[in-house]
């Protein structure tokens, strides 16, 4: 594979990123074809030292949404995180997904807990209306109860799902990490 080959299949392995971070890549490997030269290799050489356009396109796509997430912890760049990582390889999918899948499962579970306490006095409310004849002021204080235990629990799950937030992204980066630190090892 030549120069032009390996930007033409790099530029549009990239086509995914914003055009000002894709032009600064192709900058940065234009700048590696230079060096290459003036210290005597060829094309072909500077290539092979590289590396596939392939993989260095996803290596490059895992970290520019990696850096998304921890600027802006949007659920739209977690996901793009966790799907560029993935795509890393074949491993990342049992290594990624499965604490992702988990963590997410318990998140949801406890923010449908601390919503669903703070709501039960409407949903007592609710019962008493359809069946007036079952009101019992038992069931309205616990259900206020249940509503200072949700408001604690929803408070809870804020500070935890932004601790597991940043927590995943070091994750991800170290799996990123690990994978580069793996391919220039292999």
């Amino acid at each position: 594979m030549n120069k032009e080959q390996f930007f033409a299949k790099l530029n549009d392995l990239l086509k995914r990123l914003p055009a000002a971070e894709k032009n600064d890549i192709l900058q940065d490997f234009q700048e590696h074809f230079e060096i290459g030269k003036s210290e005597g290799k060829t094309e072909e050489e500077i290539v092979a030292s590289l590396g596939s356009p392939q993989q260095i396109s996803k290596e490059l796509v895992a970290t520019y949404h990696l850096e998304q997430a921890e600027t802006s912890a949007s659920t739209g760049n977690i996901l793009r995180a966790v799907w560029a990582v993935i795509g890393l390889g074949f491993f990342n999918l049992v290594i990624v997904l499965g604490p992702f899948i988990g963590l997410v499962g318990v998140m949801l579970g406890g923010w449908a807990v601390g919503i669903s306490f703070i709501l039960s006095p409407v949903l007592v409310l609710i019962n008493v209306a359809v069946y007036p004849e079952v009101f019992s002021f038992y069931d309205l204080f616990f259900s206020i109860g249940l509503t200072g235990l949700g408001i604690f629990i929803t408070i809870g799950m804020y500070y935890v799902t932004r601790f597991v937030i940043k927590g995943f992204v070091k994750y991800l980066n170290y799996n990123v990490r690990l994978v580069k630190g793996g391919m220039k090892d292999a």
